[in-house]
């Protein structure tokens, strides 16, 4: 459904775009993807910061003590 909504969206956007002239048009649409991208990019960092502060990264000691039990298997 958000799909659909999405592609009628931008079908709206692009008629509208395609009033202001080829320029005006396409600095336009430059900014809007570009400022998609720097948002998607944002959330992206997010997404890492949160997920880097759930699974913490193994220190020397545990590494030596899961290496440690593997051997002794």
């Amino acid at each position: 459904m958000y799909l659909l909504i999405a592609i009628i969206l931008s079908l709206v956007l692009g008629y509208l775009l395609s009033w202001f002239g080829p320029f005006i048009g396409a600095l336009l649409a430059f900014g809007i993807i570009v400022g998609c991208l720097f948002r998607g990019l944002y959330l992206l960092n997010d997404i890492h910061k949160r997920l880097s502060k759930a699974l913490p990264k193994e220190d020397k000691v545990q590494m030596a003590y899961k290496q440690y039990l593997d051997e002794r298997q």
